[in-house]
């Protein structure tokens, strides 16, 4: 069936997505879903949609919930764009305001999507190295670039830079898009939001799918000057006119007005971070500081990929890519405190059963 192919299908390397099997009593740390389940008030909202009424298209523009996130991030409804899951999002920001002669920027370890979307559209691009920290440093992006994409916490490292640093980014590249991928920042790191005011070219994309625990409901959004969102809105309408379901826009409007419940789930994955994170250090891992809902760790003695492998004997499934600088690590997901006890136990298991070695890389 290849010979069919385009030569763009040819050449693409698609982006792999965390492993979903099903396996009885797994416990599952790999793809940063939410241990906690999603406010009942939003629950409630999906199954009132679940009527005669999804006979209907829903609304293309799915005003209720921008006037909704306006309210909540303090913007106006113009300056808010929603689709199908942040990725979705983000796929129409390096079409809309990406894509430009001079290249764009982004680390070289961050979410492995970017170079994805590179490839697909014809992006043309640079990596920036991370420090010997893993920390995404401003002045080594002043350089010459079309435009900038950064995560921030970063992924997989969970490392964030503070709301200033990314206000020294912006004022250094007054003329070049910025997009600040906000896909984890509920979970310690401060938002980029406040500035939109000051910078028309800043767009900082949230989703749903992390602390409002929906992935399963692609719910995403970007905020940013409405000239950046009518470009999004542009592309959007040339290729889906009607992202977001009725029991979408709905539930999702439920869990931004559900604050409580809201408040309640990020703080405890926060407080069952820090405790994960003592464990880890007391097995002699090395923990990178984490503002994100998974840490990454490396142990000194123990290769990162033998690990993964022996977890998953011990029906414990964590993350672990093989490529250069991080393959001596694992990122692992913060799950529930029972959940974060199995994997202790079973990293204490396997390394008192095997002789240290040194780590690859």
């Amino acid at each position: 069936m290849s010979r069919f192919w385009s030569d763009l299908v040819h050449d693409l390397t698609p982006y792999v997505p965390g492993e979903q099997p099903r396996v009885a009593e797994l416990v599952k740390l790999n793809t940063n879903e939410s241990p906690l389940g999603p406010s009942p008030r939003a629950l409630e909202a999906i199954r009132a949609e679940a009527t005669d009424s999804l006979r209907l298209y829903p609304d293309p523009d799915a005003t209720a919930l921008r006037e909704t996130l306006a309210r909540y991030h303090r913007v106006q409804p113009d300056q808010v764009f929603v689709g199908n899951g942040s990725d979705e999002v983000l796929a129409h920001a390096f079409v809309a305001l990406l894509r430009h002669e001079a290249p764009l920027l982004f680390p070289d370890i961050t979410y492995s999507f970017y170079p994805v979307y590179c490839r697909l559209f014809g992006v043309r691009h640079e990596t920036v190295p991370l420090d010997d920290d893993m920390r995404v440093r401003v002045a080594d992006y002043r350089r010459h670039c079309g435009a900038i994409i950064v995560a921030n916490p970063n992924a997989p490292t969970g490392i964030a830079l503070s709301r200033a640093e990314i206000a020294a980014l912006l004022d250094e590249h007054p003329d070049q898009p910025v997009v600040i991928d906000e896909a984890y920042v509920d979970f310690g790191a401060e938002t980029a939001i406040p500035l939109v005011a000051r910078h028309p070219n800043l767009l900082v994309v949230h989703t749903m799918s992390k602390s409002r625990a929906l992935a399963g409901l692609r719910v995403g959004y970007a905020i940013g000057d409405a000239a950046l969102i009518q470009a999004l809105t542009r592309v959007k309408d040339s290729f889906n006119s009607y992202p977001l379901g009725r029991p979408a826009q709905a539930g999702a409007i439920a869990a931004i007005e559900d604050e409580a419940f809201f408040q309640a789930s990020r703080a405890t994955v926060i407080e069952s971070r820090e405790r994960l994170v003592t464990g880890l250090q007391q097995l002699g891992f090395a923990v990178l500081p984490s503002s994100a809902n998974f840490v990454f760790v490396r142990h000194p003695h123990h290769d990162g990929a033998a690990l993964a492998v022996a977890l998953r004997e011990r029906a414990v499934l964590v993350r672990h890519f093989a490529r250069p600088r991080v393959s001596p690590y694992l990122r692992i997901t913060i799950g529930t405190d029972t959940q974060s006890d199995r994997l202790l136990a079973a990293l204490a298991d396997i390394l008192a059963r095997n002789q240290p070695r040194a780590a690859a890389g």
